[in-house]
């Protein structure tokens, strides 16, 4: 076979265009993740927030039966590690947390599919790092930015792996879209106004400094 026939073959296959992408942001990830300088502050901190998350994980007030729920702001202290400490450290810390959050209420179909509903969702909540030098409106949109991608990896995954779910007739992708958006747009208000509410630049201040 070719090389243009692979390639043929490949783009007619949407579960091998996604684990290929989803391999290539893994990688990306590793290589962020390798500059990173540890310190004995900021292991703690990563710990007490992946312990805090899992907490607020089980405290659900919507729970949808193909995975998905509405928590009490689990993703808050995620953000928080990443706006204390940078991008690198929040997708580090989402990415553990999504391998525990994996273990502890696994929904399995597929290898790629546990890609884009676990570690690949949660390493996007840390992309809000980028935002921590700007004002609190600025962090906001980085929030909101960090939690649609969150969004877009779960679509992707309602798309190709729970496309059989979609009741006769109605389109993949509006069912994926509402399904994930369902839970995901009241989790990311949620998520938003506890951040707003939080004084995010003395905290930040308040842990570099001790570290």
């Amino acid at each position: 076979m070719s090389f243009n026939e692979r390639i043929t073959e490949i783009t007619k296959n949407p579960t091998a265009i996604f684990a290929l992408l989803g391999v290539l942001v893994l990688i990306f990830a590793i290589f962020k993740v390798k500059k990173i300088k540890f310190t004995t502050r900021m292991i703690t901190l990563i710990g007490i927030s992946m312990a805090a998350a899992t907490v607020l994980q089980f405290i659900t007030i919507l729970k949808l039966p193909q995975g998905g729920s509405v928590t009490a702001g689990s993703m808050v202290p995620i953000l928080l590690v990443a706006l204390i400490y940078g991008p690198e450290v929040g997708i580090l810390t989402g990415f553990l947390f999504g391998i525990i959050n994996f273990i502890v209420s696994p929904f399995a179909l597929h290898p790629v599919q546990v890609l884009f509903d676990y570690p690949l969702p949660f390493m996007a909540v840390g992309l809000v790092g980028y935002f921590r030098s700007l004002s609190i409106k600025g962090i906001l949109t980085g929030v909101i930015l960090a939690m649609f991608v969150r969004f877009a990896c779960h679509f992707i995954s309602g798309v190709v792996f729970f496309g059989s779910y979609a009741p006769e007739g109605t389109s993949v992708y509006l069912y994926s879209l509402l399904y994930n958006g369902s839970y995901m747009g009241v989790e990311t208000i949620i998520t938003f106004i506890v951040i707003a509410l939080l004084p995010i630049k003395r905290l930040s201040k308040q842990a570099l400094k001790a570290s």
